[in-house]
């Protein structure tokens, strides 16, 4: 049997982060939610104490990952998952603000699975993260190797 899958939530602003949850888990998925409010716990947490990224070995990891986070930025979240060979197969979904076409091309460039702009309009965020939450249900996620 195969271990669940861990999604890492990766969200400083905690209305959102309540709001991503909540929306998630009203889609179904029922999945432990990890979240962490800046990019250094999150990267403690994924790579663990040593930065090798074994920690995870085996562990099936999705990260949801805001780019505008207080002490670093998630590009640098993004670039660090990716070149990880224990971690590089773990699908990311940027869920940001930036509607910035520069942006969205370097995240896609970096390996980011999916780009997500936040609706400015609370009911529109909750309703596209109602959708990323029936997404999240369907799909294939590999186990770190």
């Amino acid at each position: 049997m195969t271990n669940p899958v861990i999604i890492v939530m990766v969200e400083d602003d905690e209305g959102h982060a309540r709001l991503i949850e909540k929306n998630i888990r009203r889609a179904g998925v029922n999945n432990e939610i990890k979240p962490f409010a800046s990019g250094g716990e999150a990267l403690r947490f994924l790579l663990g104490a040593d930065g090798s990224g074994t920690v995870n070995k085996g562990n099936p990891l999705l990260v949801l990952l805001d780019l505008n986070l207080p002490d670093m930025s998630g590009v640098d979240i993004l670039k660090r998952v990716k070149e990880n060979d224990h971690l590089k197969r773990s699908p990311v979904v940027v869920l940001t603000t930036a509607d910035d076409a520069v942006e969205i091309q370097r995240c896609y460039d970096l390996g980011c699975n999916v780009y997500i702009t936040k609706p400015v309009d609370y009911e529109k965020f909750a309703h596209a993260i109602r959708q990323l939450g029936l997404f999240l249900s369907v799909i294939q996620v590999p186990p770190a190797a």
